[in-house]
């Protein structure tokens, strides 16, 4: 059993199956490797796939809004889509255009572009739309996440039309957090989902 500060008690696995809606996965810079929540999510859930990347380690913003796009477009409308990390970045760039309809999106460690550690890589996230997203979206919030303040998060948050949801000390929400399936993230998704 996992609790934080964004639920109660949350009992459910991640291997667990929840209703209806597709997941599409959209990891950060680097991908998410095989300890990450979001891998060991695809690996339990057969409905769940990961967008693929040209390019994990020097990204471009307009590949991974394309990306994006065409996987939601092949997928269907009924999807939901769970980003980490830079991956948020590119799901507002995305949402910012004419675009597929979603369910909705669970974002998950919005990084800040103009922060000291954002990967100097990356090109052309810059500073995220600041308009409402036309589908549902839950912003979950770390206290401590070394590429972005819990008050730039709250404010895209805010911005996005988006829940947010602090989750207390869990650094940049990834694999080195030692969240294992974490459970009250997917509680957060099936909501989402539901």
């Amino acid at each position: 059993m996992y609790k934080d500060s964004a639920t109660s008690e949350v009992s459910c696995s991640a291997k667990e199956s929840v209703v209806s809606a597709r997941v599409l996965i959209l990891p950060g810079y680097g991908n998410s490797g095989a300890l990450h929540w979001q891998s060991r999510w695809e690996q339990a859930n057969p409905a769940f796939v990961r967008v693929q990347q040209r390019d994990w380690d020097a990204p471009v913003c307009d590949d991974w809004v394309a990306a994006i796009e065409d996987a939601v477009r092949s997928t269907g409308h009924d999807v939901v889509l769970v980003a980490h990390s830079l991956g948020c970045l590119a799901v507002a760039h995305w949402a910012a255009t004419p675009h597929s309809p979603i369910r909705g999106a669970l974002l998950v460690a919005v990084p800040d572009p103009e922060g000291p550690d954002f990967p100097a890589q990356a090109s052309g996230f810059g500073e995220p739309p600041a308009r409402s997203f036309a589908f549902s979206s839950t912003v979950v919030i770390s206290d401590d996440d070394p590429y972005g303040t819990p008050a730039y998060s709250a404010q895209l948050a805010q911005a996005w039309g988006s829940s947010a949801v602090r989750v207390g000390s869990c650094g940049h929400i990834n694999a080195e957090s030692g969240l294992g399936d974490w459970a009250a993230g997917f509680e957060l998704l099936r909501q989402l989902r539901d």
